[in-house]
């Protein structure tokens, strides 16, 4: 069992979303309240991204990874 439970598109949707973010609350709207919380909330998504397993889809149990299997039916990780 593995616990990367996000594909490459989904890990890398999340990275970029999570840079966006970091961006738009520390240079857009620094120093204010909302820049402050949209910098902390842009941590989520790059980590999940840069981890390759998200919280929700564990707890809900589905995923965007489909696992990879080789022609003796082993799988490929």
């Amino acid at each position: 069992m593995t616990l990367v439970n996000e594909a490459g598109w989904d890990r890398a949707l999340r990275v970029v979303a999570g840079v966006a973010l970091l961006y738009l609350g520390w240079q857009v709207l620094a120093g204010s309240a909302a820049g402050v919380v949209v910098g902390v909330a842009a941590f989520l998504p790059l980590l999940t991204g840069i981890l390759g397993w998200c919280p929700a889809y564990s707890l809900v149990g589905i995923g965007t990874r489909h696992e990879e299997r080789s022609a003796t039916g082993r799988q490929i990780f």
